[in-house]
């Protein structure tokens, strides 16, 4: 076979249409040997040719016969001192960190060790059970495929996995189910678009492997936070894997773009699948273990673990820093993907000292000019010092606010002194962003995410019930806020489940009318549950997987109720504004740009906010003061709304708000399920446990 020097730049396989260029950084190496096999499951290669040595440890080689769907790994030697974080060791086949696609499984084997119990090296081989890079034509018919570019205001997200929504779906092709394919044929688009779902939001979908304790228990990585390969699409998802995988992803994202949906990657850049020091060595550890990982600053021979996952990835490093940034580039140019929500987010802004830096990371990646147009969204903690940093991401991220779901699910469950907490996160979580010069899009609200209870479970369990994880029902958080009212789990009492239902109704009104971004979790518009399960991220069956057989007529369906509250978020500017209230008065009009009211209709004062026994609160946005612009620069409609959410379990009877204009209240939604229609009276009925939205209309 043909070797030619090649080129040092870019960094992984690049077909040209003629040959492969292969490049690959790793600056402390002697050797590197590139190994190419006839299929992923081959032990031995079919050839093998040294790289050549750029000054900038960068390794390289053009070969002109190596066309795409070729499958390779590499070996590369250099000193051994894994005290200090060099643990290179060539007889463990390697994948390109750079890899578009990844090709066959890993199959748990002692030779995935790098070193032996003593300290020296392992010199068993590993090409026979671990997976291999595939080089891949990049290209791809995009035609006139064009961002959604939604605008924050308008944006409504949909938290889904990517096999979790099709595996059972009765519409989808059976050879479909569970793929890249699966995900955005007819059915799975007409019912996003039919609820008003702007955005999907993938949980990981970066080539990824599962844990061998996992493996070890016959159960599975479902989730995908595990990654070993940032820049290839998992094989899991695609009906082939030296190359369809990338093909059907971007038809997928093409399907989307059509249908107007924009498509945002969970993205997990702060640890990957070679887990601590007696984890196996797949790729990183391998090729420069020394730029890629935290050491323990208290003890460097240790790997700092910020994320609970026994290794930490150090992006202060130029050249880990490089590797992220090219792929979030990758993602973007030669994927379309729309934007990303980075999993453990403070980990990638750590210092060598564990320090923290949240600005630096992230200021960079909203300057870069490829990456600063698309959605930013951050996991706001991890588990190192000071790792909780919600409300310190800068310019336009955003962020998923669990102050918010806790605030909510408290408030709803009928916890006392809740008050406060409930009208900061309803109207935008203005202290939490605000100080930083942020909008209230900086916001993502949420009542449930895919880490924790379905709502459905939520309104149905109080205690977790994990035991399928096989870990003795130890894992999972204890911090719940939920209530099963009355019975644990299932039950046929009329009764529990009618407060259940309303419950439900109460949170998903909560979330779609609240200021900020809503993010739905797929399946709770079909009352999906997980059995308690919070933790399910290892269960790849009936457990997480969503049931799509409910009928729409069914009680319990709240698909046309979900639509309709998000209609009324789409028709209504007030309930989506670009800014956040300030509560005072205005010295034009004299009011205020929303006005928090008790049952009596009186403003709630200090004291108001501290009673233990209330449970219910009106939201008045007054019709004057309102000079927010849409995005197309025109002022917003003048409108009058006033929200009522009556947490209580007995109704309440609300005195509405003097407008000082003549004119009628008209009901536009209750949760409960009364129809819109005009309030004659200055009062109005609202029933135990549920969300009103009114709106005046003037007197012509």
């Amino acid at each position: 076979m043909s070797v030619w020097p090649g080129n040092p730049q870019p960094l992984g396989a690049h077909w040209d249409g003629l040959g492969t260029n292969f490049a690959l950084a790793s600056e402390r190496a002697t050797s590197v040997r590139l190994c190419l096999f006839d299929s992923p499951g081959d032990a031995e290669p079919a050839h093998e040719t040294r790289l050549s040595r750029h000054e900038h440890g960068v390794w390289h080689a053009y070969l002109p016969e190596v066309q795409p769907s070729q499958v390779y790994g590499y070996r590369v030697d250099g000193p051994w001192e894994p005290e200090v974080g060099n643990c290179f060791n060539p007889a463990k086949l390697l994948l390109d960190p750079y890899g578009r696609a990844i090709a066959g499984n890993l199959h748990w084997d002692s030779s995935l060790a790098g070193a032996r119990p003593d300290g020296r090296r392992d010199l068993s081989d590993s090409a026979p059970y671990v997976p291999r890079s595939v080089v891949i034509d990049s290209s791809f018919p995009w035609g006139d495929d064009r961002p959604p570019r939604t605008p924050w205001s308008r944006t409504v997200l949909y938290e889904c996995h990517v096999k979790g929504m099709t595996a059972l779906h009765p519409e989808v092709p059976e050879e479909q189910r569970g793929t890249f394919r699966g995900l955005a044929s007819e059915p799975v688009i007409d019912h996003l678009l039919d609820l008003g779902v702007t955005a999907v939001e993938l949980l990981p979908v970066q080539h990824r492997v599962s844990e061998a304790p996992l493996v070890r228990r016959g159960l599975d990585n479902y989730w995908g936070y595990n990654p070993v390969g940032f820049f290839a699409p998992d094989s899991r998802f695609a009906q082939g894997d030296t190359g369809e995988q990338v093909l059907e992803f971007k038809q997928m994202v093409r399907s989307f773009h059509l249908a107007g949906i924009e498509v945002i990657l969970d993205v997990v850049f702060n640890h990957t699948a070679e887990g601590g020091a007696d984890g196996p060595v797949l790729c990183w550890r391998g090729l420069d273990d020394r730029a890629t990982y935290h050491r323990d600053p208290t003890e460097p021979t240790r790997y700092a673990n910020y994320t609970g996952c026994g290794n930490s990835v150090d992006a202060s490093n130029p050249r880990t820093l490089q590797q992220i940034l090219d792929c979030l580039r990758y993602w973007v140019e030669e994927m379309h993907v729309d934007g990303f929500r980075f999993d453990l987010a403070p980990t990638l802004s750590r210092q060598s000292s564990g320090e923290l830096q949240v600005e630096r990371f992230f200021a960079l990646i909203e300057q870069d000019p490829v990456l600063a147009p698309v959605k930013r969204i951050a996991e706001p903690w991890d588990l190192g010092p000071d790792g909780y940093s919600l409300g310190r991401f800068p310019g336009e991220w955003s962020e998923w606010n669990d102050s918010y779901r806790t605030a909510v699910r408290r408030f709803w469950r009928g916890d006392e002194g809740v008050l406060g907490a409930f009208a900061s996160a309803v109207s935008g979580s203005a202290p939490v962003f605000e100080p930083g010069d942020r909008l209230p899009s900086a916001s993502i609200n949420m009542v449930t995410s895919h880490d924790g209870f379905t709502l459905r479970d939520w309104v149905s369990y109080e205690e977790r019930h994990n035991e399928a994880n096989g870990e003795e029902n130890r894992d999972g958080s204890t911090h719940n806020w939920s209530r099963n009212w009355g019975v644990e789990g299932p039950t046929d009492d009329e009764g529990v489940e009618t407060i259940r239902g309303r419950l439900a109704r109460c949170m998903l009104a909560t979330l779609t009318l609240s200021q900020g971004v809503p993010m739905l979790l797929h399946g709770d518009e079909l009352s999906r549950t997980q059995r308690g399960n919070n933790n399910a991220y290892c269960q790849d069956n009936e457990i997480s997987w969503l049931d799509w057989s409910q009928e729409p007529d069914d009680p319990g369906d709240l698909r046309s109720y979900v639509a309709r509250l998000l209609d009324l978020r789409s028709e209504s500017p007030l309930l989506r504004r670009p800014r956040f209230f300030d509560g005072e008065l205005d010295p034009e009009t004299g009011e205020k740009d929303v006005i928090w009211l008790r049952p009596d209709g009186e403003e709630m004062k200090g004291a108001d906010w501290e009673a233990r026994e209330a449970h219910s609160l009106g939201m008045w946005i007054p019709h004057g003061p309102n000079r927010d612009e849409d995005e197309r620069g025109q002022l917003i409609a003048a409108e009058t709304l006033l929200l009522i959410f009556n947490a209580a379990r007995r109704g309440v009877r609300f005195r509405l708000p003097d407008t000082g204009r003549a004119g009628v209240w008209r009901r536009k939604l209750c949760s409960c399920g009364s129809v819109e229609r005009l309030l004659r009276s200055s009062h109005t009925r609202v029933p135990a446990q549920c969300v009103t939205l009114l709106s005046f209309q003037e007197s012509p």
